[in-house]
């Protein structure tokens, strides 16, 4: 009787052990690599970030089958070596549509408080789908896919491991939003000089550039606050007297709001071009020759928009100080790339 029950105690051990071993793992909890002198990301409690997550989200912004004729994605209008831009005034959406707006950067978006140049948008996880439904974009929806990758044996197993459940919307939208909040960009060489005490890593040039940047005599850091090189406001620059988008007044609908966009980053925006909410400029040149202008006196412009009266040499400077927010290596970071 007494080796009765050791043999049963020893089985029921085995039995344990063998049904401990067919769990499901718990999430592997992912750790955002944020430098210090950078502000601490927000996240959503029901969408902390795991690798599974981000791994699946990843998958998504670079899915085809996410439009309507599977010819674009996500990654199409947000290229990663353009700084998650791409070199059109407009992107084209599926059988060449003309976008509404010029594809923003996706550089660390993450730290936004709302999304699209008029803000209209207030979580990522919202911006995500926005897309898919757009008739100018993807033009087709997420019940759609679903029922594309019905039968598809690796998506159902990233979204177990991911939010442990089927395919659905809520996990969609999470996922890509997971992905998207890792697109952070802070190694350039302004970063390595201003915070990590690289006295070289700037050219006397590009020095003169950055004092210009931050004066009382150009302010362009007034708006383009630093580390994230934004305040996120909505500011009308006096680009037009008349606007043919509205931005900001167009979710808002107020006549004091035509014309406000939000004010975008400029980090890697060496490699943003074509700039403006409409793609209209060409050339970092173009762009800080209208500021030095002063703009065209739209009654909603922001009152540091001025004429600054720079010289040659001051305008080459500024423009040397903006290349200096390039950062290569996210550029270039295979976390982040196309798995495919």
């Amino acid at each position: 009787m007494i080796l009765q029950k050791h043999i049963f105690s020893i089985l029921g051990s085995v039995f344990l052990l063998l049904a401990s071993g067919c769990q499901t793992d718990e999430p592997v909890p992912y750790k955002l690599n944020v430098p210090s002198w950078f502000p601490e990301m927000e996240i959503p409690a029901e969408n902390q970030l795991t690798k599974a997550r981000i791994e699946v989200g990843r998958k998504l912004f670079y899915e085809p089958l996410l439009s309507l004729d599977s010819s674009i994605s996500c990654g199409t209008c947000h290229l990663q070596e353009n700084a998650f831009t791409q070199e059109l005034p407009i992107s084209l959406g599926v059988d060449g549509a003309l976008g509404l707006r010029n594809a923003p950067t996706l550089a660390n978006i993450g730290f936004a408080p709302y999304f699209f140049h008029d803000g209209g948008v207030l979580t990522l996880e919202l911006q995500s789908q926005q897309p898919i439904f757009s008739v100018d974009e993807m033009r087709f929806s997420i019940a759609g896919f679903l029922e594309r990758i019905e039968n598809d044996a690796e998506y159902k197993r990233m979204f177990a491991e991911a939010y442990n459940r089927e395919p659905d919307a809520f996990g969609i939208t999470r996922a890509i939003a997971s992905f998207e909040r890792t697109f952070i960009s802070a190694t350039s060489r302004f970063d390595q000089f201003e915070y990590q005490g690289i006295t070289d890593a700037l050219s006397e040039q590009e020095k003169r550039g950055r004092t210009l940047f931050f004066s009382e005599t150009a302010k362009c850091s007034s708006c383009h606050e630093p580390p994230l090189f934004t305040n996120y406001k909505f500011e009308n620059i006096g680009l037009y007297l008349n606007y043919a988008d509205s931005g900001r007044a167009r979710i808002s609908h107020l006549s004091e709001d035509n014309g406000k966009f939000k004010v975008p980053t400029v980090r890697n925006v060496e490699l943003t071009a074509p700039y403006m909410h409409n793609g209209s400029m060409q050339t970092l040149e173009e762009v800080v020759e209208h500021f030095n202008s002063g703009g065209v006196n739209h009654p909603n412009q922001s009152e540091k928009i001025q004429p600054l009266n720079l010289n040659q040499q001051e305008k080459e400077d500024l423009v040397a100080f903006l290349k200096t927010l390039t950062d290569q290596s996210f550029l270039t970071d295979t976390e982040i790339s196309n798995p495919n």
